[in-house]
């Protein structure tokens, strides 16, 4: 993929809209209790790229980080001061071609879903911990 290939993402009633510019740094999915409340979902589904390498026009409220569209309330985006993590399922085009290479929380992964056995596997954070090994 080309280095300059921009994808766009949005918020559900269109307030806000984002792009990012080239492949993600990492993609990921997580378990964690935080990750399942605030998506609403049994996961997360994020890539994070180079906070350069994002742009966002609208509107965006913060809750511990998590920011969202405050009209509908869609979560969009973590924005730091170095990285950009993305909402996955915010991406105009689906499905996309991201597949992600590693899983978080896996001890809390609902027992219905598989393993991404491709993907690194964490007992909890990626950042505290090596792989579990398969």
């Amino acid at each position: 993929m080309s280095e300059d290939y921009i994808r766009r993402g949005g918020c559900l009633c269109g307030a806000v809209r984002f792009s990012v510019n080239g492949a993600p740094l990492r993609v990921g999915l997580c378990h964690c209790q935080d990750c399942r409340r605030s998506s609403g979902s049994a996961f997360n589904f994020f890539g994070v790229w180079a906070r350069s390498d994002y742009q966002g026009t609208g509107d965006l409220r913060a809750f511990n980080g998590r920011s969202f569209c405050p009209d509908c309330g869609s979560r969009i985006a973590s924005l730091r001061d170095d990285e950009a993590e993305i909402m996955l399922g915010a991406l105009d085009l689906a499905p996309s071609d991201i597949i992600p290479g590693y899983e978080l929380w896996i001890d809390r992964r609902e027992p219905w879903l598989m393993d991404l056995q491709w993907a690194e596997q964490f007992q909890h954070d990626q950042e505290t911990e090596t792989p579990d090994s398969a």
